[in-house]
């Protein structure tokens, strides 16, 4: 009633908020084993409750509440599970009023000053109710001093006491607290149980809203029975008369189920101009294109378990003609088509949130959408590409590196796939021939082999930590080196056997191996450097720059000119002129 005695409308949240255990929906567990723990006169001074928003752990705590200080309809009831609701403390506490049970928000209460008001004031007995109980909602936003300055109490609190918590993160209480609390999960409601709830309501309403306008209720409020109810509460307002399920799907901003998958079918199909259509007439609908997308990935998740377990198209939320479709496209559509959907719509969703303008966004990833549609996935293309023509196979020398002996190793038993195109040239989709082999003769053609391929770690590992013992085609014996990982000769020899189609035994011994190819590199240059340095010039540098040091050593090449220039066709006899001589300098 209001202040002039008007009486005010109170939402159905508020109205069909459960006053006993045998109102609770969907907490059968929970709620046995309190009705348990009541008969033997077990109460726990201490209980958190946990669960998503809206499944009744504030409900829970007021009904406890009432069970421990009602009094009955005659004044003499002690703790019972069925409050009469009735007697004052029963309407005290459940128009929030009752002296005896505080109820606090640890959201705007954070601090170990609010907490110190809880512990000086519990060392005093109820007022005119038989517990002093503490309602702590959210209490998981309480600070670590807070939490800290409540624990000995918690412990060991009065026995006039009790706490009741209530939280939607209990990942962030710390353990010393669940250790002394009496924990329960509330689970989400059913969608059968949500529905025979709203049903309940709406008949006590006298509301009309069909069963398909239920469901969608039901399914948008994930588990929740306060989304549901308001939910409720605003289609009963928005309906004139019977309210419908386009009612609801356009109070929700949701587009048709129907029309997304029909969506959901043009996109599968690759019809990029008919997938863009129809979005388009979503849209144009009023259908959010967030929303869209999202009920697009939900489609190929829910296409996905279907296909896996066919029973989980048994949903009551979902509509008996959905159900049939939905098990024929499950049948029609690869699984890897469906998972590439699902990836490329959770993409789509980041960019829709991202962009400035959501309808592109939805666009463009519709049609990314039908554009991979109808490509062939991997196994799809290795068959092609093995039962396509094989061209003829590229021989030709490779040039390697400098192996251990700092020598260039042409190798003409060696085939390889043909260099790269120059740029814009057409690219020819080659398919070796599964049948050739490659004869290697040589170690120092192993090497060069790896390096063609391109597989610089084992390039790598093979040239610091491979000391050569003996070597010859198709078997390789050597000694690591320490620093040399223990699968070397199975990954060389799994690598050998699938380059050339010939199985390669690489065995490991103890000692008798030569240097590795960077050992035997750096004694190289470590010789040349020592060469170097025995030249008179470079040692005039080295005088005149003491800092200086060789870091690099270039051999000439076979072809270089000398470094005296004939003149007019002299021999090498002749006078010749020397590359430093200045014609301006007086004899």
């Amino acid at each position: 009633m209001s202040e002039t005695g008007e009486k005010t409308y109170q939402v159905l949240a508020r109205k069909y908020r459960p006053a006993t255990f045998a109102d609770l929906v969907g907490q059968e567990a929970m709620v046995r084993t309190l009705k348990n723990a009541f008969a033997a006169d077990r109460i726990a001074h201490a209980f958190m409750m946990t669960g998503i928003r809206g499944t009744g752990k504030t409900t829970t705590a007021r009904i406890i509440a009432k069970g421990l200080n009602c009094v009955g309809v005659d004044g003499k009831g002690g703790p019972t599970t069925e409050p009469c609701g009735v007697c004052e403390p029963c309407i005290a506490i459940a128009e929030g009023r009752h002296v005896d049970v505080m109820e606090m928000d640890a959201a705007s209460r954070t601090g170990v000053g609010d907490m110190r008001e809880v512990i000086d004031s519990v060392h005093y007995r109820a007022a005119s109710a038989r517990y002093k109980i503490y309602i702590i909602d959210e209490v998981h936003m309480l600070s670590n001093a807070a939490f800290n300055a409540l624990l000995k109490t918690l412990e060991e609190p009065p026995a006039h006491v009790k706490f009741i918590f209530a939280t939607t993160e209990i990942r962030k209480v710390p353990v010393t607290v669940l250790s002394r609390c009496q924990r329960f999960d509330l689970k989400r409601i059913e969608p059968e149980v949500q529905m025979a709830l709203l049903r309940k309501i709406a008949n006590a309403e006298g509301a009309q809203i069909t069963d398909g306008a239920l469901a969608l209720i039901a399914r948008a409020a994930e588990g929740s029975a306060r989304d549901a109810t308001s939910l409720l509460d605003q289609a009963i307002s928005n309906g004139a008369g019977e309210t419908s399920a386009d009612m609801v799907r356009a109070m929700l901003g949701l587009a048709d189920r129907g029309r997304v998958l029909d969506l959901f079918d043009l996109i599968l199909r690759g019809d990029a101009a008919g997938a863009l259509a129809e979005l388009a007439a979503q849209y144009s609908d009023g259908a959010d294109p967030m929303a869209v997308l999202r009920d697009l990935a939900e489609i190929s998740h829910w296409l996905s378990v279907v296909k896996i377990s066919p029973e989980a198209a048994d949903d009551p939320t979902t509509p008996q003609d959905e159900r049939e479709r939905g098990l024929k496209m499950a049948q029609a559509v690869p699984m890897r088509a469906l998972s590439r959907a699902w990836q490329m719509l959770l993409k789509a969703l980041e960019e829709v949130a991202l962009a400035p303008n959501a309808m592109m966004a939805a666009e463009m990833a519709v049609i990314r959408l039908t554009h991979v549609a109808d490509l062939p996935d991997p196994e799809t293309l290795v068959r092609r590409l093995q039962n396509g023509p094989a061209p003829a196979a590229s021989t030709g020398p490779v040039a390697g590196g400098a192996p251990a002996g700092g020598q260039t190793v042409h190798s003409p038993m060696l085939r390889l796939a043909p260099s790269a195109p120059a740029r814009g040239a057409p690219v020819a989709q080659a398919q070796p021939d599964p049948n050739a082999q490659i004869s290697l003769l040589a170690f120092d053609q192993v090497v060069d082999l790896i390096r063609a391929k391109r597989d610089m770690l084992l390039l790598t590992e093979v040239e610091h930590d491979l000391r050569l013992v003996r070597y010859a085609p198709g078997r390789i014996e050597f000694e690591p080196a320490p620093s040399a990982k223990p699968d070397l000769a199975a990954r060389l020899s799994q690598r050998l056997q699938g380059w050339t189609g010939q199985r390669w035994g690489v065995s490991v011994v103890a000692g008798g191996g030569a240097p590795t190819i960077a050992e035997a590199r750096a004694a190289q240059d470590t010789t040349a450097k020592v060469q170097a340095l025995d030249n008179p010039l470079v040692q005039a540098v080295m005088a005149a720059f003491p800092a200086a040091k060789i870091t690099a050593i270039r051999q000439p090449e076979a072809d270089a000119p000398t470094t005296l220039t004939a003149i007019d066709g002299q021999d090498a006899g002749d006078d010749v002129i020397a590359d430093d001589w200045d014609p301006f300098e007086d004899d």
